[in-house]
Order: C-alpha cells, then sequence, then structure tokens
C-alpha cells in the first residue's frame, strides 16, 4: 500500500480540536517541523501534546503554542522556551511534567497494549503524594489544578509507582528515509522519541527527508516497521535548527604545530 500524500495540509487535515497528538523530537532534533507548520496553518486548537519538549519561542511546536493552540502539555523537559514557562506559570497552559524515561516508557507500553505499568521513578516524591501544579489560576499564584497522588506498590523491598500507557488520537513524526510502505530510518539522536510516539498513535503520519521505494531500504536497517505508519509526507529538508551552536576557537600558529 502506498502511504504517501501529496501534502502535509492534507497528512494533518482531519485532525480535529481538542485532539490529543504524540510529537517526536528531542530538543530541535527530530522535529516534524513540516507537519506543525501545516498544523498552524489548519488552524486546529486545544490540542493535547505529548513531547519531550515544546521546542523553543519561534520553531517546532513553539509556532502552536506562542498562537495559542496547545491546552496541555506532558513533558519532561521546558527546555528553551520562554513562552511555555510564560503561560505555564501564568494559567494559560496545563502542564504535566513527568520523568525523562517515564514518559518514554509510557508511549512505548502504549505502543505494546500495556496498559500501566510500575516503575521506581519518583518514589518517595511529589510525583507519588501528588499535589503538583499541572495548571495554575489566571494570572498565576494559584493552583487550578494538581496532580493526584499515585497508586504505589512494593518489589524486591522497593516502591514503585503505577504509570498509565500513552495513547495519542494522532503520532506526528521526522524520519530520515521512509519507503512508501511507512518503513522508516531516523539518522542518530533523532531516533530518540520519534518511534516511541510512532508506535503510541491510533493514526501516525511520517514526515521523511528521503522517500524511496519499497526493498530499498534492508530489513535490518529498519528502525519503525511500516504497520505503525499511516501516512507519509515530504519534508522540507532545509527546516532546520541547532539548538545551541558552539565553535572551537581557531588554534593560535604556534599551537597547531
Amino acid at each position: 500500500m502506498d502511504k504517501v500524500l501529496d501534502s502535509p495540509a492534507r497528512a494533518v487535515g482531519d485532525i480535529p480540536d481538542g485532539a490529543l497528538l504524540a510529537v517526536g523530537g528531542f530538543g530541535l532534533c527530530g522535529i516534524p517541523s513540516t507537519l506543525i507548520g501545516a498544523l498552524v496553518d489548519a488552524g486546529t486548537t486545544g490540542l493535547r501534546v505529548v513531547s519531550n519538549n515544546c521546542g523553543v519561542d519561534d520553531w517546532g511546536l513553539g509556532l502552536l503554542l506562542r498562537a495559542g493552540r496547545i491546552a496541555r502539555m506532558t513533558s519532561s523537559y521546558v527546555g528553551e522556551n520562554k513562552e511555555f514557562a510564560r503561560r505555564y506559570l501564568n494559567g494559560e497552559l496545563e502542564v504535566e511534567l513527568t520523568p525523562q524515561g517515564t514518559l518514554a516508557e509510557r508511549l512505548r507500553a502504549g505502543g505494546a497494549g500495556i496498559p500501566a505499568f510500575y516503575t521506581p521513578a519518583g518514589a518517595g516524591t511529589q510525583v507519588e503524594e501528588g499535589g503538583l501544579p499541572w495548571r495554575y489560576a489566571p494570572g498565576g499564584g494559584a493552583v487550578a489544578l494538581a496532580s493526584p497522588p499515585k497508586e504505589v506498590r512494593e518489589f524486591g523491598g522497593r516502591r514503585h509507582l503505577l504509570e498509565e500507557a500513552i495513547n495519542a488520537d494522532f503520532a506526528l513524526v521526522r524520519a530520515e528515509v521512509a519507503d512508501r510502505h511507512g518503513n522508516c530510518v531516523f539518522h542518530a539522536a533523532a531516533r530518540n522519541f520519534n518511534p516511541l510516539c510512532a508506535t503510541a498513535g491510533r493514526v501516525t503520519v511520517v514526515e521523511a527527508d528521503r522517500i524511496v521505494e519499497p526493498g530499498e531500504i534492508p530489513p535490518d536497517a529498519v528502525h519503525l516497521p511500516g504497520v505503525y505508519v499511516d501516512r507519509i509526507v515530504a519534508a522540507d529538508p532545509a527546516d532546520r535548527r541547532v539548538e545551541r551552536r558552539t565553535v572551537r576557537r581557531p588554534a593560535a600558529p604556534e599551537e597547531s604545530r
């Protein structure tokens, strides 16, 4: 089955207001920026987004956030996004901060059909006890919605918290290479949350830097099987960002000898 669509707008056109999205990427690496841009243009709003972070102020998920289209974030990292922090502290955004490994496993469990699991991460902290601010009252200050306490069980003499899996309505993913059947390959660190988000989505949309014919990807090189992918579009290969660009000071002539 050829899963390639002719435009990003068509690929995200049926995502409704209020949908739960799992969005791949880590920092600015592996961000499905083409699909996010199409969502911005579509005007979709009230979105509940699961992603490691929320991009930066002017790129990635930060574009949806700046436009006021995101109602809730489930993340492990605020990152370099000042608008994210401002909206959260002023009661404009609901935020569930989750330990990074727990977030990854919640997505993996969703894709594997596991409804919940126990983890020692967060045991003995406010993650266990509840009361973490999920949403502040308008203007900030008072907590309007707090996290509930977690169910606790002991295994091997150690406390563990029950965490529920995440199943998203749609997953947005960026791959380096995808074939027309949906088999995907990710480049280096972009193979972080992208495969996990892909498996957790009921409908998974992939943007790929390069689209090839079926059979061109060796079976052993496939990172994400096509069975998890519903739609594929071509990504804009020039739409990339470097979060923190650093350069090495040129060596003095005497140092280079």
